[in-house]
């Protein structure tokens, strides 16, 4: 009797490990149709010298960033989202904390393409552009040159995407984008900052007759492209490009953001970054202080090159 309960016990425990085999075999993993990227670094460059005969001031430098990718692809439809933030500060002997790098960037295409043999998707595109405190022309900091949301920039519209993860490429094309140039700090619209239309000033009191806008909108064509790709073992090369005219005012008058970045891993912690960002843009006028007061000039070709070595972490 006993020999009998045991082995209707051992009969019952493989009926049921069996089953519970095959019900996991059927049910396959579950496959999300969202790819995440998650990466923030900071890095840091520090000069001192000690009895240098050669001469040099101290200093010291952070730069804090972030990358966040959210990429959604099912079947032929697919919608890609990036947010980049950057935030850099620098401290030298005898001078006060002075901004190097200020932005934050949101990114998002949404495409659909009609076979999936196809690397052309239709769709739109928006990107939004601004930056996180206020800008100096230093050593001048009792008058800030640039705010949050001053200036921001918004593009919105529609086109086509060639994409090709294998290579690393991705180019967009738009016959018709929306560009909306915002500069909310009320002194820098009424100064036509940024290509806003200026405040108009009586002549005789000096006084203001009508604000300055504090936005203004183009509609042109949009090209952007990006490349990036490990061109070395252990060393990403990062190229994007967006190009711009408007028809409407100064056709054929192209405004360049373009940045070049090389990333080269040390080690899974540890990176080292060279980097060259330019850009050109009609609108913005540069500004020089000449015996105290600020003059502005016409626009110039704006550069900017990083060296830096740093940590970083993805998650």
């Amino acid at each position: 009797m006993i020999k009998k309960v045991v082995y209707a016990i051992i009969f019952l425990i493989t009926s049921y490990s069996l089953e519970a085999q095959v019900i996991k075999t059927e049910l396959p993993d579950t496959i999300s149709n969202w790819e995440k990227v998650n990466k923030v670094g900071l890095d840091f460059t520090q000069i001192t010298f000690v009895n240098w005969s050669a001469g040099g001031n101290n200093s010291i430098s952070g730069l804090a960033k972030g990358q966040f990718i959210r990429n959604y692809k099912y079947e032929n439809f697919k919608w890609s989202n990036e947010l980049l933030m950057r935030y850099g500060v620098n401290k030298q002997e005898g001078q006060d904390l002075r901004k190097t790098d200020d932005a934050v960037q949101l990114n998002s295409t949404m495409g659909y393409r009609t076979d999936t043999i196809s690397n052309w998707f239709h769709g739109g595109k928006f990107t939004f552009q601004s930056q996180f405190a206020n800008g100096y022309n230093y050593p001048n900091v009792n008058k800030a040159i640039s705010k949050p949301f001053a200036p921001a920039y918004i593009f919105l519209g529609i086109g086509s995407e060639y994409s090709r993860k294998d290579l690393g490429f991705n180019l967009y094309l738009s016959p018709l984008t929306m560009k909306m140039t915002m500069v909310l700090d009320r002194r820098l619209a009424n100064e036509g900052a940024f290509g806003v239309d200026k405040a108009v000033y009586d002549a005789v009191t000096g006084e203001i007759i009508t604000n300055g806008k504090k936005t203004r909108t183009e509609l042109g064509a949009l090209i952007t492209g990006q490349f990036k790709k490990e061109v070395f073992k252990n060393i990403i090369y990062d190229t994007r490009a967006t190009l711009y005219t408007d028809y409407l005012k100064d056709f054929g008058n192209i405004d360049v953001d373009w940045q070049n970045y090389l990333e080269m891993t040390v080690n899974k912690y540890v990176k080292a970054n060279l980097g060259i960002h330019m850009i050109y843009d009609n609108d913005i006028k540069t500004k020089e202080e000449v015996d105290g007061v600020q003059v502005i000039k016409g626009p110039k070709l704006q550069l900017k090159q990083i060296i830096a070595i740093g940590l970083s972490y993805s998650f």
